[in-house]
């Protein structure tokens, strides 16, 4: 591998210079091939009709493409119809352009070109009707009452049953008695026959005719005051014999140059995944050869612990007790008091637990299912739980350093991580608090207590439940309420931010025993402090450990957004711990009431429910 390595760099050294050589040659070809600028022929879309000179399209050609006037200016609508624009925002659609002839096409929309003209002088309109000339009118309101004396006269778009609009040409009236009880409402002025939503216009300026018939461009004069025209020839481009040969050269080196990197890389990648799968066979050997969980009798049990001699703790789901294996390998063992079932749940369990292996999650060494007697037996950490260190009435021979208290978040949120990421299924805790976060003797944290974990498949979003699980105060909104979400691992991450929390606040989060009433709920408290840039008010020495404390308060709050889809995954969570201060941003406020007395039962801002797809929990 060694000589394959040296090869392939040897190698790959002259092949970057022939890349770059090939990338010159690509740029001075791309400019040799490039001709004229931006004036070149443009559509709005394949059907539309070509713009050039003395027309230009806003946005896609410069000023100078066009003739200097604002009626030879065109743009393309949202649905990519070619438009002429004109003062107050009238708008034209443009059919047909005839350059040679010098006339253009024109449809109004709304079929009512009356209301577009309506008290707008286009006297400098560039353009002139080809069958009527320019002309006035003259718009009255008349009474309905009236309508047979001006039916010839009728604007149809512009009346309504109340009354009628009439025109009349601004030269005379014919019929001036039958006038009086109309009011003038407006003047029209344009070279357009308001009376038609489809006409053709002719300009006379510029006149590129000739230049159109010996088929050249047209284009204003350069430094001409006067904007004169002129023709140009269009050069119609011919690859040369030597330019053919040339961007052959190139699509042939590139084409052999990416060969060679895929054969180089396929190699590479081949020598890598054998290597990774010798490894792969060699460690899974070696831990089940360790780690196999061994199934004990309730005897034995007895025997581990000395007659459950002595008593670690207890909690809701059993008792824990030191035991002995041998005289070297230390053990706890949770005798289990509340368990429900025929035990195939259990035993389904403890098959799973005694596959994780991960240096932040507590390695199930043996179980005892014994009739009705079980137990899980795990490895003995001295430590104890992140509980004692964080909640021990604050004394200082507890206390942990910012620097520690950092590195146990990070381990438990790679502990996290791999439960949802790392395992064949996805392992769902649902009960993440200090209690069951170990220590061992070098204060490396392990997640614990999986008796209220579900399992389910690692390509579904959320699990089914009928009841919620977990402990309050670190029971995420979705499983006590639907209305929040459906469960998943985002759960997971909700107690995980409630954890981080109370870690930095070296209390529970809701503490009705301290002084200040607005620290009541510490989460709360905690964002505003950061929201106003106020100081967190807890214990620290220096600025650094002051970046280690905000960091673990705004991940916390990422953590316990009201919503899962709001909260980060545990991945995204482990790369903020890791990340720097500077780069995090504070998250949205995830709570809807500033008071602080509601000790966290608030209500979430935006009453929504958003779906995610629910599947079963696996057997």
């Amino acid at each position: 591998m060694e000589r394959f390595t040296s090869g392939a760099h040897e190698f790959l050294i002259p092949m970057v210079f022939y890349s770059l050589f090939c990338l010159v040659l690509t740029v001075n070809v791309a400019g040799a091939v490039s001709i004229q600028d931006d004036c070149h022929e443009r559509r709005c879309n394949n059907h539309e009709p070509p713009v050039r000179f003395p027309f230009r399209l806003q946005d896609q050609q410069p000023p100078h493409c066009g003739y200097p006037h604002p009626g030879f200016q065109l743009s393309c609508s949202e649905n990519k119809q070619t438009l002429l624009k004109l003062p107050r925002s009238m708008k034209l659609l443009v059919k047909r352009i005839d350059y040679d002839a010098r006339w253009i096409n024109l449809y109004d929309p709304s079929r009512c070109l009356w209301r577009q003209l309506l008290d707008l002088n286009l006297s400098t309109f560039p353009f002139v009707d080809e069958i009527e000339p320019a002309a006035s009118y003259t718009l009255l309101n008349c009474s309905s009452q009236d309508e047979a004396l001006y039916k010839g006269n009728r604007v149809d778009c512009l009346s309504t049953s109340a009354s009628q609009i009439i025109a009349f040409r601004s030269d005379g009236y014919a019929y001036l008695d039958n006038l009086l009880n109309c009011s003038m409402i407006g003047n029209i002025s344009a070279p357009i026959s308001p009376y038609f939503f489809r006409f053709r216009l002719k300009w006379n300026k510029p006149d590129c005719g000739d230049c159109e018939a010996q088929g050249k461009g047209c284009r204003l004069k350069t430094n001409s005051t006067e904007d004169q025209t002129e023709c140009f020839y269009i050069p119609k481009h011919r690859i040369s014999v030597r330019e053919r040969l040339m961007i052959a050269g190139i699509v042939l080196g590139s084409l052999i140059l990416a060969m060679i990197f895929i054969a180089v890389g396929w190699r590479y990648y081949s020598e890598k995944k054998k290597k990774e799968g010798l490894l792969k066979i060699e460690m899974f050997l070696e831990d089940y050869r360790a780690f196999k969980p061994s199934r004990y009798s309730f005897a034995d049990v007895k025997r581990i612990t000395n007659h459950f001699k002595d008593k670690l703790g207890q909690g809701g789901y059993g008792t824990v007790f030191k035991g002995r294996l041998s005289t070297d390998i230390l053990v706890a063992v949770k005798v289990l008091n509340n368990f429900k079932g025929n035990g195939e749940e259990f035993i389904n369990e403890v098959g799973s637990m005694g596959r994780i292996h991960h240096v932040n999650v507590a390695r199930l060494v043996g179980f005892c299912a014994d009739g009705y007697d079980r137990a899980l037996v795990y490895e003995y950490l001295p430590n104890e739980s992140l509980e004692k260190f964080i909640f021990a009435a604050r004394g200082k021979d507890r206390s942990l350093s910012w620097e520690r208290l950092h590195d146990i978040a990070l381990g438990v949120a790679k502990g996290i991580e791999y439960l949802h990421q790392g395992c064949e299924q996805r392992i769902l805790h649902f009960d993440i608090k200090p209690h069951n976060i170990l220590l061992d003797h070098n204060f490396t944290p392990k997640i614990s207590d999986f008796g209220l974990a579900k399992l389910c498949s690692k390509d579904q979003s959320s699990i089914s439940m009928t009841t919620a699980r977990g402990t309050m105060g670190y029971i995420a909104p979705e499983v006590l309420s639907r209305n929040f979400g459906n469960v998943s691992y985002k759960s997971d991450v909700y107690s995980f931010g409630m954890l981080l929390l109370e870690m930095v606040g070296g209390r529970k989060n809701i503490d009705d025993t301290v002084e200040n009433t607005s620290q009541v709920y510490f989460p709360e408290w905690a964002y505003n402090c950061l929201d106003k840039g106020e100081e967190l008010g807890i214990r620290i020495e220096d600025e650094e450990q002051t970046e280690t404390a905000k960091k673990l308060t705004i991940v916390g709050l990422w953590c316990i957004q009201w919503y899962p889809v709001d909260r980060p995954s545990m991945k995204d969570v482990v790369q903020m711990l890791e990340g720097d201060l500077h780069v995090l941003t504070m998250p949205p406020n995830p709570f809807a009431s500033t008071d602080p007395t509601k000790m966290g039962a608030t209500i979430p801002r935006k009453p929504v429910n958003r779906e995610l797809p629910t599947i079963p929990e696996i057997e």
